[in-house]
């Protein structure tokens, strides 16, 4: 190994450490680990530059803008007192209701961006109906996991599979929408045989809500108006995407700018809430991956898991949606799946089955984010905000839950990838 190799490998494995244990902005820790790299000659500037993928970039950026912008209207607050309506006030069947919500959202938008709108809005639907929010913050977090990965926007690892595998949304919709129905049919249950004993809504508490909550939901109707337009319109054009010749960036940046045209937008104002640290975690995370993809590093590994399943795709396959799960939930599916995706990229070339190897790392890095209060940005975020309202998730705890959703999820998914793909 050159001292290049030896210095890539050591910055990787200590930026990945500070990322997992979350006591430093996990933005900066990226950011100064691939600039490190850039310094001190692992990879020289122009390298480090080109393997920015702005399609990932723009893609988020966009969809921010539209997201946000249905928030401000009142949207998703709306949808929430709309679920405990249809519930009549039953606390499982809300938590059902709520889940498939938010399932869908993550599905359209992207997970993040959809439980940082949701979970207020659960706190305080649990607030009104006198239950504990925390069944709730944690099916919620679940579902979004779940529902974002049927679609290419909806989890972020998605995103960086379908730009490297060049595959659009109606791939992934067609791919992964049909077992995502059945994982989330199996989670619901999972869901309401966990929580059957311990919600419970006072009969006056749910009759106050169901009179008194739907009221003041929509702040700005117009808005709402061409705001749900223009993300329609945005969702239809990345099903289309690849016969009208755009990138998927194109399309969430176009949408992001029109709403921001028709509804007259101040574009200073509304750019502001794009999560621009994100943005950067991603540019320190492409930098950080294509220094040990450049030193040897995954190429090495590739070849030794080629070597060690004998080049049968079945098995690798298998592993990688596994070994991806756990990985998933020890460190978060985002800088994983960058990190993944060189290697199945050397799979692949090596003659391995192209689809099984590629839907078997989404599934297992979007759904093995379950498994822990640390496997996914939306756990993270979820998990922030409940213990900022007085409702902290312990780890212990989000794991109890976490291990039956993920186990039901992942066997699931291997049945799906065996049959369809390997059968």
């Amino acid at each position: 190994m050159t001292m290049e190799t030896w210095i890539a490998a050591a910055i990787f494995v200590v930026a990945y450490a500070l990322i997992a244990i979350d006591r430093w902005d996990r933005t900066l820790v990226a950011l100064l680990g691939g600039l490190l790299m850039v310094v001190l000659g692992v990879i020289d500037q122009q390298e480090a530059f080109a393997a920015i993928d702005l399609n990932v970039i723009f893609l988020l950026a966009g969809m921010m803008v539209i997201a946000n912008v249905l928030g401000r209207t009142g949207f998703f607050e709306l949808l929430a007192i709309r679920s405990v309506r249809l519930s009549h006030g039953h606390p499982i069947r809300l938590l059902i209701i709520l889940a498939a919500v938010t399932a869908l959202l993550s599905a359209l938008l992207d997970n993040v961006t959809t439980v940082l709108l949701m979970t207020p809005v659960i706190l305080s639907v649990s607030r009104r109906l006198d239950i504990s929010p925390l069944p709730y913050l944690l099916a919620s977090i679940f579902a979004s996991n779940i529902g974002g990965t049927a679609t290419l926007i909806g989890d972020p690892p998605n995103i960086l599979i379908g730009s490297a595998a060049g595959l659009g949304f109606g791939d992934f919709l067609l791919n992964l929408g049909p077992v995502i129905v059945v994982v989330f049919v199996v989670f619901a249950g999972v869901m309401a045989l966990s929580f059957r004993g311990e919600l419970k809504v006072p009969d006056e508490r749910r009759e106050f809500v169901l009179e008194h909550a739907e009221g003041t939901a929509i702040k700005d109707r117009p808005l709402l108006v061409r705001s749900l337009a223009i993300a329609l319109a945005t969702i239809a054009g990345f099903i289309v995407h690849g016969p009208l010749g755009l990138e998927p960036a194109t399309i969430a940046l176009l949408g992001a700018a029109g709403l921001m045209l028709v509804a007259h937008l101040d574009p200073q104002e509304t750019l502001r809430e794009i999560e621009w640290s994100t943005l950067f975690f991603f540019v320190g995370l492409f930098i950080l991956v294509e220094s040990i993809v450049a030193t040897g590093i995954v190429g090495g590994f590739a070849d030794a898991l080629a070597e060690a399943t004998k080049g049968n795709s079945a098995v690798a396959s298998v592993a990688l949606l596994w070994f991806s799960a756990v990985a998933s939930a020890v460190v978060d599916n985002i800088p994983y799946t960058a990190t993944a995706i060189p290697v199945v990229e050397r799979l692949v070339a090596g003659g391995m089955h192209t689809e099984a190897l590629w839907w078997s790392l989404a599934l297992g890095a979007c759904l093995g984010g379950n498994l822990t209060v640390v496997g996914a940005s939306a756990n993270v975020v979820v998990a922030n905000m409940a213990a900022r309202a007085g409702h902290p998730i312990g780890f212990v705890q989000f794991l109890r839950y976490g291990a039956a959703v993920s186990a039901s999820s992942l066997i699931i998914s291997t049945a799906y990838v065996w049959i369809r793909y390997l059968g």
